[in-house]
């Protein structure tokens, strides 16, 4: 079903990351329009966006990867080389999900378009 998901992974621990928030942003991109916090799997207990309400353009997800690293007792040196990881990224089609998920470690991160 159309809609917009998300989960993150640790790569440095090999396991998900938990407790994560995470902003949506659409539209006009200025103001979040919904945040959520992952589970222990990595992922919200929801859909980011709920099927049949998915709508074209930029979209902006903001991981707030510094506090979970912080948390997690990844680095103890100030300023954390990532703290908030933005991904800007275009829905063309609503009628197909989107899945965008975050392979996440102290030093870098990587995403795609999942299914």
């Amino acid at each position: 079903m159309a809609g917009l998901s998300t989960h993150i992974l640790d790569t440095s621990r090999g396991a998900p990351a938990a407790n994560v928030k995470i902003e949506l942003f659409t539209g006009d991109l200025k103001k979040a329009v919904a945040d959520f916090t992952t589970n222990r799997d990595g992922r919200t207990d929801t859909p980011l966006i709920e099927p049949g309400t998915l709508k074209p353009g930029i979209h902006e997800l903001h991981f707030h990867a510094g506090d979970y690293f912080r948390a997690n007792g990844a680095s103890s040196e100030e300023p954390l080389f990532l703290d908030i990881v933005i991904i800007r990224f275009g829905i063309n089609n609503p009628h197909q999900h989107y899945h965008v998920p975050l392979l996440l470690s102290p030093f870098g991160y990587s995403t795609y378009r999942g299914s």
